[in-house]
């Protein structure tokens, strides 16, 4: 499994990938794979850290774990396959994007553009049994995914952080907050969104925090 992260992730993450935590997972994962169906495949389960290089990470999304329905989930938080119908908290996200930069919803839930330009994408666990949503937690991933949030963090130049939700919210003690922005608010999903989601601006929000140290706003545009 380890051997599908790429080599920049790897040197960053060396301590956490010889963990015998991080051994058990892969053993879990394997033995998951074969008695069940298992989302993402095994070749989108690193997409995030493929699409977005360890030194181009200038914003941190944090989701909760893999969408478990078929053909969804493809390795970034949030995310889903081209021509695949938007879950629900994908839709309010697009819904306020909307509101924010008055931005149309796009053709597809495909988040692939933002992950190129140095968005990460991170679920808190990578992997989900079909149809049983949860049902990797508490195997390894979040240790792993811990240490990815540390790795960001230890980069000399500013990091957005984006924390949507009481599970999110938590990782906050990981983050120096001395030298990162957080900007969080209540989750995207129908059962939270109006609790303080919509109207938070996030994307707007985001690029004032990049363009006042210098970097370049992210283009949230999606095709369609």
């Amino acid at each position: 499994m380890r051997e599908n992260l790429p080599a920049d992730w790897r040197e960053v993450l060396t301590e956490a990938l010889a963990a015998p935590s991080f051994q058990v997972l892969e053993r879990f994962v394997a033995e998951e794979r074969q008695q069940h169906t298992v989302y993402p495949s095994e070749a989108d389960l690193f997409s995030a850290f493929r699409l977005t290089p360890y030194e181009r990470v200038r914003v941190l999304v944090l989701g909760q774990d893999p969408y478990h329905g078929p053909g969804q989930a493809h390795g970034l938080a949030f995310s889903v396959q081209p021509g695949v119908p938007s879950p629900p908290s994908l839709v309010n996200i697009f819904k306020e994007l909307q509101a924010d930069l008055g931005l149309p919803p796009p053709a597809s839930g495909s988040l692939v553009p933002w992950a190129r330009q140095g968005v990460l994408l991170l679920n808190a666990v990578l992997t989900v049994r079909a149809s049983e949503p949860n049902s990797h937690a508490g195997q390894g991933w979040e240790a792993f995914t811990d240490a990815v949030i540390h790795a960001v963090g230890t980069r000399p130049e500013q990091v957005v952080f984006l924390l949507w939700g009481n599970y999110a919210r938590k990782k906050k003690k990981l983050i120096d907050t001395a030298r990162h922005v957080i900007i969080e608010s209540a989750h995207p999903s129908p059962l939270s969104a109006a609790g303080g989601f919509f109207g938070s601006h996030p994307f707007s929000r985001i690029n004032e925090a990049l363009m006042l140290r210098g970097q370049q706003p992210i283009d949230w545009r999606l095709p369609g």
